[in-house]
């Protein structure tokens, strides 16, 4: 990551169950999950990867937070130069606000938006100590990283507008999925990211979902079904030799994989 402005620059889960989410994750994407909370004010556990980096975290739901309507998700967030002149600017954009700028402490400044038609994410302004490594948490190759970052919009072409404007995304060549419409594809400062498409009529809601990668579709399939998961779509072949799943894990967020057959 070159450019701070409109990177996705971390992964989070929000869970009824960080023990259960550990047990699960560890075991199908190859992580290893903090097998306690790292802070004493909340429950919250880092996600490692093999290779030592770091991809995100596993937050526990709140009873508060679930009496308000919280359901267990997966949320990336967008880094940007600064937390508070980009909530403004989201909102000018015809975002929505779903939690105020606040500092979290040895992190950074964070709030958590609704985009023009309703899909959550949040962005950050990091505040990380001297020293401390670049965001790997997007990168398209390694394992255990997100790969790919995919919209499923309520209305494409305003979609597009918004995060464009916003984060400074630009647009390669999209491809023509017929009467699904087009899958526009997105880069950030150069470099493929992901893409935007027009959500399905069978999808509620529309949402960012974040697919990480794993050496073998195949063997996470079946992990996925040993761990007390769930798969809803796959295995499904996209272009660049890759398969794609998509499934439940045990508390019901919706998990999204990508990698070799």
């Amino acid at each position: 990551m070159t450019k701070l402005q409109g990177a996705w620059i971390w992964y989070e889960l929000m869970t009824t169950d960080p023990v259960g989410a550990k047990a699960f994750y560890d075991a199908v994407v190859g992580w290893t999950i903090d097998a306690e909370s790292m802070s004493p004010d909340m429950d919250y556990r880092m996600i490692a990867r093999a290779d030592g980096g770091m991809t995100g975290g596993v937050f526990k739901l709140t009873q508060d937070m679930l009496d308000g309507g919280a359901k267990p998700a997966w949320l990336g967030y967008i880094g940007v130069d600064d937390c508070d002149a980009a909530v403004a600017a989201a909102v000018a954009a015809g975002g929505t606000v779903l939690m105020p700028a606040a500092d979290i402490p040895m992190a950074g400044r964070i709030a958590m938006i609704a985009d023009c038609c309703g899909a959550q994410y949040y962005i950050m302004t990091p505040t990380l100590p001297p020293g401390a490594p670049e965001s790997t948490a997007f990168t398209q190759a390694t394992l255990g990283t997100c790969g790919w970052n995919e919209l499923s919009a309520g209305n494409q072409a305003n979609a597009i507008a918004y995060y464009t404007g916003l984060y400074g995304w630009t647009l390669p060549e999209p491809m023509d999925m017929g009467p699904m419409g087009t899958y526009q594809f997105i880069e950030h400062d150069g470099e493929p990211i992901g893409a935007i498409m027009q959500k399905l009529s069978q999808r509620p809601v529309p949402v960012w979902q974040h697919y990480f990668r794993v050496p073998s579709i195949a063997a996470a399939v079946t992990a996925i079904g040993a761990a007390g998961g769930t798969v809803a779509m796959g295995p499904q072949e996209v272009p660049g030799d890759d398969w794609i799943v998509i499934g439940f894990d045990p508390q019901g967020a919706e998990v999204c994989l990508v990698g070799g057959k």
